[in-house]
């Protein structure tokens, strides 16, 4: 199976925080209502199972790509580029002083200023648009836009 992303966009603080990591009390509390609120907005549903995708409800105005021709990319320019464009487009719709979310099911997640992060002398986005291996969701705080990695899930249809 080949992976998907789905991006959605409707009409100031550090680069990085960390919602979770190890138990902190007020990022565990944050990265639980974060992650409910996400399960509740999208009826997200993780699952290696076919029968139970999409996993996700997508937005109306919503995009959706392929990923499989990711499958043939030996030097990754087409990753690269891919990477590139989401971030640029997260990057803009954000705004020059908003933060996203980062979200890595059931790991450490984040909340970023990308402005901050990705260039030279700043440190990297803290994930990937593209799910390598697990669920990566981008948000807007307001969840008006962002990205859904699907790991397993073929592409999804445009809404």
């Amino acid at each position: 199976m080949s992976s998907s992303i789905v991006s959605w966009r409707a009409a100031a603080g550090p680069a990085m925080a960390i919602l979770a990591r190890n138990g902190t009390a007020t990022g565990e509390a944050e990265y639980g209502r974060v992650w409910d609120r996400f399960y509740k907005n999208f009826s997200f549903q993780p699952s290696t199972n076919p029968i139970k995708w999409p996993a996700i409800e997508e937005p109306v105005a919503s995009v959706t790509w392929s990923l499989a021709v990711l499958d043939d990319d030996p030097g990754d320019e087409r990753l690269d580029r891919l990477v590139a464009v989401v971030e640029q487009g997260l990057s803009s719709c954000v705004g020059p002083s908003g933060t996203l979310f980062a979200l890595d099911w059931q790991h450490t997640s984040y909340r970023f200023a990308p402005q901050e992060v990705g260039g030279p002398g700043q440190p990297a986005w803290p994930l990937s648009p593209y799910p390598d291996g697990d669920y990566f969701v981008f948000l807007a705080e307001d969840f008006r836009f962002g990205s859904f990695g699907h790991p397993w899930e073929g592409p999804l249809p445009v809404r």
